[in-house]
């Protein structure tokens, strides 16, 4: 019964895949952008490599960190503990790539197409516009209507707002 088609096991080993990136998306577009914000704040001269340096080593500290918790938290007697462990650091690759627009926006200015200030402005765009996305795909996958989707699109877009917020109060 386990491995039918309609065992209720079925659903919540697909589901989880889809629950990891959904979490490691929003988790990394609210990380990049706390970041991002955090950047345009920093008094020292413009390094835009740097910074994007900073952006994803701090990025990969929190996965690893995530997926080392995840796999203490989940250890499975059959499983070595370097196996899963490794796994479960792999797993975090949607929070990796969720930062890889302010990354790129960085090194972006590194390269001169435009200032870090810029760069930083551009990312808190992109991430908060992604962090709606984030939130209609997970309402949809939920399967709920358009309008509900939306709607908290909306709400997930405003952490990005308070962000942004936060960040403008503190000049």
């Amino acid at each position: 019964m386990s491995g039918s088609p309609s065992s209720p096991h079925r659903p919540a080993r697909r589901a989880e895949p889809l629950q990891r990136v959904l979490f490691g998306g929003v988790y990394g577009t609210v990380f990049a952008s706390a970041l991002a914000a955090a950047l345009e704040n920093d008094n020292g001269p413009p390094n835009p490599g740097y910074d994007a340096l900073w952006v994803l080593v701090a990025a990969v500290a929190a996965a690893a960190s995530h997926g080392y918790a995840h796999a203490l938290a989940h250890r499975v007697a059959h499983d070595p503990a370097v196996v899963s462990t490794f796994r479960s650091v792999l797993a975090e690759w949607p929070l990796m790539a969720a930062v890889l627009p302010t990354v790129a926006a960085l090194l972006s200015a590194q390269a001169g197409w435009w200032s870090e200030s810029s760069a930083l402005a551009a990312a808190l765009a992109v991430n908060t516009a992604a962090l709606f996305g984030w939130g209609l795909w997970a309402t949809r996958v939920a399967g709920r209507g358009w309008a509900a989707a939306c709607r908290a699109g909306g709400v997930d877009m405003l952490f990005g707002l308070f962000i942004i917020a936060a960040n403008a109060l503190s000049k």
